[in-house]
């Protein structure tokens, strides 16, 4: 399996700097990684020969064939597909508890993935992604996110069920650098969670992991997460310092995450497993464990979204802007791919030029930035009665949109 990359290996001076630790791990599961067949491995070795080890790659165009079919403003969706793990949390008498179930909700969105190593569209200035969710306890929820800055690029995000008093907003801030054998995406950015059942808890802020596309040069290619985030509840002196830890080349588990949750100076519990898989919680107190996800038992029980069809969105809403683009990699068409991607990233550089003849500054539909935050426009109900849900409602889809 060294096959093409160990090749392409031989034929590229190893890139300076680059460690045994930059290769991918040997034991990844078939669908965690990616095998390239010739021409793509022969567009690589184009695309490497152009970086430098530490490289900005804001404003590097990859590939189609690493593309995932669908933009990263609906990937954040990803976060909301297990939401009762986190409904009914404001109902838990006891602060832990709901700190807990906070973690849940967070670690349960990860092991959704696409096979192999792949990252969705870059999100052009301006685009958009909305959905609604109708669970089964006859309750709805509703989510949209917008691509409010290109460079730097970040998209906000915001998702509210008011019968089930849970709101979250956020941003990401990725930064993508080449770092010889491997890529390295810092997701900067956070989640802010509001139980509104509970007002007096403030905001559960979550911070990303850092990922690695590793094996690039040779070796087989892979996807990790890797460092630390935080999730955290200050009113409660709540904290949790979790680790994703990438595998060593000779040792270690892949995909494994450590954590200890504390409050105020003092442990209360252990977080461990792997995020693929099974992850546990081990209360340090009574010493007992209970699983915070089982991805293999629970993770098809995924929260459908309900998007309007392509011929009801926008020209910016993600589905209908990038339509081409998706029919042509679901159809393998790597050329048509190409010319798809190009049209709209060509088109957005028209718009950007038209726009700095005129003086004309962009302007959000949805987010407006307050000091390094990014809110929504919408004065957030607090209640969850059937006026609240028709305003969120109509803030999302106004009538004239259609």
């Amino acid at each position: 399996m060294m096959g093409l990359f160990s090749q392409a290996g031989s034929h590229i001076k190893r890139a300076r700097g680059l460690s045994v630790d930059d290769r991918a791990p040997e034991d990844t599961e078939p669908d965690d990684t990616s095998i390239l067949d010739e021409n793509e491995g022969s567009v690589i070795l184009s695309l490497i020969s152009q970086l430098r080890v530490g490289m900005d790659l804001s404003k590097v165009t990859f590939p189609t064939f690493v593309l995932e079919p669908r933009s990263m403003l609906e990937r954040i969706t990803d976060f909301m597909s297990h939401p009762d793990l986190i409904f009914g949390a404001e109902k838990c008498v006891d602060p832990e508890e709901r700190f807990t179930r906070i973690l849940q909700y967070y670690l349960a969105g990860w092991h959704i993935k696409p096979k192999g190593v792949k990252k969705p569209y870059n999100p052009v200035l301006g685009e958009f992604f909305r959905c609604r969710y109708d669970y089964p306890n006859n309750t709805q929820g509703f989510f949209v996110a917008e691509q409010v800055s290109h460079h730097p690029p970040i998209s906000a995000f915001f998702y509210i069920s008011p019968a089930n008093r849970v709101c979250i907003i956020g941003e990401l801030r990725p930064k993508s650098k080449f770092l010889g054998n491997s890529v390295s995406t810092t997701m900067e950015g956070e989640n802010r969670i509001t139980l509104m059942g509970v007002p007096d808890d403030g905001e559960y802020v979550v911070t990303m992991p850092n990922m690695y596309a590793r094996g690039i040069l040779f070796g087989k290619m892979v996807l990790e997460l890797g460092d630390t985030c935080v999730v955290k509840n200050e009113k409660n002196r709540l904290f949790c310092d979790l680790e994703f830890k990438t595998k060593g080349f000779f040792s270690g588990t892949y995909n494994a995450i450590a954590g200890r949750v504390r409050r105020g100076n003092s442990d209360t519990g252990e977080v461990s497993g792997r995020w693929s898989h099974v992850m546990e919680f081990k209360s340090i107190k009574s010493g007992s464990k209970r699983v915070l996800f089982d991805a293999a038992k629970d993770g098809q029980n995924v929260a459908p979204k309900y998007v309007p069809d392509i011929e009801q969105q926008e020209p910016y809403e993600s589905r209908r802007l990038w339509k081409d683009l998706t029919q042509a990699i679901e159809e393998r068409n790597m050329e048509r791919a190409t010319e798809a991607k190009s049209a709209v990233e060509d088109a957005q550089r028209e718009l950007r030029r038209k726009r700095e003849e005129s003086g004309e500054k962009f302007v959000p539909r949805y987010f407006e930035r307050h000091d390094r935050r990014w809110e929504p426009k919408l004065k957030i109900p607090r209640d969850h009665s059937s006026e609240a849900i028709d305003a969120v409602q109509t803030w999302i889809w106004p009538p004239t949109a259609g």
